[in-house]
């Protein structure tokens, strides 16, 4: 029977498929972001990020399970030394998909996914808007304000003759 067998194949055969995925995830860590289809990032971000949550913690019994699916010592190396540490705190989300337009060729819809905590763009944009102190405004006082900051301009008197 083929029940919970609905994931995206990529038209490869599962040894490619998983091959494939390893080389990708060694590359997002290393990289921190890698350019790719929209289907690639998908099936990518459900392969790496429980491998990414095993980096929270690092024991043997994680190292082992996480270099048993990558078999790149130095991606194994980085994702446990620099990357688990720096999302310890976040429960999930550790991948972010940003669509890029389609591709030339064949119309593929392209995009680049990355590690959350490593855009520096996305994180001052982030500080910014936690920085920024939040208004409410009405209606009635947005009407108020420009007439309380223009002074009042008085026509120049001409005088008329009699």
């Amino acid at each position: 029977m083929r029940h919970n067998k609905k994931f995206n194949h990529l038209s490869r055969t599962h040894s490619h498929r998983d091959a494939m995925l390893a080389n990708m995830t060694a590359s997002l860590i290393l990289h921190k972001r890698i350019f790719t289809t929209l289907a690639k990032a998908k099936a990518l971000r459900v392969y790496a990020e429980p491998l990414i949550n095993r980096a929270k913690e690092y024991n043997m019994q994680n190292w082992r399970l996480v270099f048993s699916r990558l078999n790149h010592k130095e991606a194994v190396k980085e994702l446990f030394k620099e990357v688990g540490p720096k999302i310890a705190g976040r429960n999930g989300g550790y991948t972010r998909i940003l669509k890029t337009g389609n591709r030339l060729g064949d119309n593929a819809k392209m995009c680049f996914i990355e590690l959350v905590d490593y855009n520096e763009a996305m994180l001052k944009d982030s500080a910014a808007a936690k920085g920024a102190k939040k208004t409410r405004r009405s209606r009635g006082k947005k009407a108020e304000a420009p007439a309380a900051e223009a002074p009042a301009v008085e026509a120049p008197a001409t005088e008329t003759a009699e």
